[in-house]
């Protein structure tokens, strides 16, 4: 199986296992345009490949994924046609995966932001490291977080603890990704990939048809349940992206860094 990919993705295959990088690490996986795309196709390309059979999700270098990258997502300011490509696609990311037939595991290696975040808690199980920490921030920009924590969260875990973290932004040290049910458990940094591969090869070895029925009937829910409140938040974020204060808050963040 070949996949066409930019460099910013890159799948590896071993046996029944292919193991998705998420590969910017100078930019902490920060998700550029190039890597947007790829997020959205790359679920389909694994669905050709007959070989697969559990997909492991991760980041190079120290990072999941930072979220959005500063440059691509301030373009937006001044190019509403680039702005609306971007929330289309971004739905397109979310529908696929959870479309998607194979379990994916998600090995967070590093903090996992914004997108970042998004993706790694739509995956079947979530081994967070020790050290990681989920957020999405999209508040503090002057952003609803409608491809993020305020469509589905409420769905993983208490609504009520949901909350606090999405109105303000902060961090979920890993233990308290796990309590709330945002992840399936912590697991020592250096030993997270071994785990993530030690489970991967658990999957596969399980009875396929099986396994991938299961997975189907669980995500119907989530589907179901994310039909009105995902396009409700995809429809209030490009609302929010025209405002003044979302544009003064992002150049702030920009300048800043």
């Amino acid at each position: 199986m070949r996949y066409e990919l930019p460099d910013e993705l890159t799948v590896i295959c071993d046996g029944p296992i292919r193991t998705v990088v998420i590969n910017r690490p100078d930019q902490l996986n920060a998700v550029n345009p190039a890597l947007h795309w790829a997020l959205a196709n790359v679920w389909r390309q694994l669905a050709a490949d007959r070989d697969a059979e559990v997909v492991i999700l991760t980041g190079a270098g120290r990072t999941f994924s930072a979220g959005g990258d500063l440059d691509w997502i301030t373009s937006f300011l001044d190019d509403p046609v680039a702005r609306d490509e971007s929330i289309r696609e971004g739905a397109q990311i979310i529908e696929e995966m959870l479309r998607f037939g194979l379990p994916v595991i998600t090995a967070v290696n590093g903090p996992a932001v914004g997108l970042g975040c998004s993706i790694a808690v739509l995956s079947d199980i979530v081994l967070i490291s020790e050290t990681a920490y989920l957020a999405d921030p999209h508040i503090a920009v002057g952003l609803v977080a409608g491809d993020g924590g305020a469509a589905f969260w409420p769905l993983l875990g208490p609504i009520l603890r949901s909350r606090e973290y999405l109105y303000t932004g902060d961090r979920i040290p890993a233990a308290t990704a796990v309590e709330l049910g945002l992840a399936s458990r912590t697991v020592a940094p250096e030993s997270l990939l071994a785990e993530a591969r030690r489970l991967a090869e658990r999957l596969a070895g399980q009875p396929a048809q099986a396994l991938r029925g299961t997975k189907r009937v669980v995500n119907m829910y989530l589907s179901q349940a994310l039909g009105g409140p995902m396009q409700a938040g995809f429809a209030a974020e490009v609302v929010t992206m025209q405002s003044a204060e979302h544009r003064d808050r992002l150049l702030a963040l920009r300048k800043a860094h």
